[in-house]
């Protein structure tokens, strides 16, 4: 993994990161959109979590962003931080019977999984460039 500067920084003198610093916020909230983290109105991702050549309407080229097993092991740490202390908190207050448990637990840890994985995808490509880090 590289960080690729922009020519014009040796120059200016200015940050990889920006001007105000805060880019790579910015990729971060666009790719949660699951958006072009550049200009916010295009799609990153052409299905579920398969990115796009590039965008449609600024035309970023999307290959050099590679989130690789980022996007899951991210995930896998959100939902096990939600989905394991509602469990126990469940079991200690209403200790209902195992099958309550595997009804509940699992169709909701699937689901959430399905739901912040592309989103996650999209937020580790964003931040990639806002911090102008390509593979």
């Amino acid at each position: 993994m590289t960080v690729n500067r922009d020519p014009r920084e040796a120059s200016t003198g200015a940050s990889a990161v920006g001007g105000d610093g805060l880019r790579w916020l910015t990729g971060l909230g666009r790719g949660l959109k699951r958006a072009c983290p550049g200009c916010g109105r295009g799609k990153l991702f052409l299905g579920y979590v398969q990115m796009q050549q590039s965008c449609k309407d600024c035309g970023l080229v999307f290959e050099p962003y590679r989130a690789d097993d980022a996007p899951a092991y991210f995930t896998i740490f959100a939902v096990g931080h939600v989905i394991v202390p509602s469990m126990l908190l469940l079991e200690q207050t209403l200790h209902p019977a195992t099958w309550v448990h595997m009804a509940m637990w699992v169709p909701l840890t699937l689901g959430l999984t399905a739901a912040l994985l592309p989103r996650i995808k999209g937020a580790v490509v964003g931040v990639q460039w806002g911090l102008n880090v390509r593979n």
